[in-house]
């Protein structure tokens, strides 16, 4: 999943990057509001960790101005601020959750993956394709009643096919979203990472579900292709 942190302090900035790579998610960041603005609208994101005291614009502008704009990304919003007319200022400028600084990593971590559950709609708690079941709070899978051992990596890779079964994929798509937006796009990673996947949900049960689109990427084929 791609999350854009927009965070000035830049050892904080450097901690959350580092943390969220290390738990599969493709990590982009700001450290400022007019940049974070510029950032969201010219990409996708899934989530957004929203620093409030940000220079250029605050926190609370940068939100005001995406939903403006018709960008529906969850934000997470986070502040030294304990006010609870700062959380009201942020729920109001359109945050969807708001985490007060000191914070612990695994409680961001924990709402970072509530929120994409949600997205910009109503999402299940446990996503599917077929007799392939992703949960991705609790960061487990299985098909049918097989659990799958999958790096973090991986399980992020197989997530973004689950959230789009039946979608041709393309390499640039999947590095901008399971990677980061400086990934190598000559890098072969992606092809590497779709067949130790393929090892993993595929091969062992006999199945080809995680197909190659020749010049176009990839698709995993959703149980209604048949």
């Amino acid at each position: 999943m791609r999350v854009l942190v927009a965070e000035d302090e830049t050892r904080m900035a450097s901690l959350l990057k580092r943390g969220l790579e290390e738990e599969g998610y493709a990590v982009e960041v700001s450290g400022d509001g007019l940049e974070a603005v510029w950032m969201a609208t010219e990409n996708e994101y899934d989530v957004i960790v929203l620093d409030v005291m940000m220079p250029g614009i605050d926190g609370f502008e940068v939100c005001r101005r995406l939903r403006a704009q018709d960008r529906w990304a969850p934000v997470l919003m986070l502040t030294a601020r304990d006010q609870v007319e700062d959380r009201i200022r942020g729920l109001d400028a359109g945050s969807d959750d708001y985490l007060t600084k000191p914070f612990s990593f695994a409680e961001l971590v924990a709402r970072l993956r509530a929120l994409l559950r949600r997205g910009s709609h109503e999402r299940p708690t446990v996503l599917a394709v077929g007799d392939l079941r992703l949960d991705p709070g609790r960061r487990r899978a299985w098909r049918a009643k097989t659990e799958l051992d999958l790096t973090a990596k991986e399980f992020a890779l197989l997530e973004f096919f689950i959230r789009h079964p039946g979608e041709v994929l393309s390499r640039t798509r999947l590095l901008e979203h399971v990677w980061d937006f400086a990934f190598d796009g000559t890098s072969n990673v992606i092809d590497q990472y779709v067949a130790y996947l393929r090892r993993k949900i595929d091969r062992p049960f006999g199945r080809e579900d995680l197909e190659t689109v020749r010049g176009a990427g990839y698709r995993l084929r959703d149980a209604e292709d048949g």
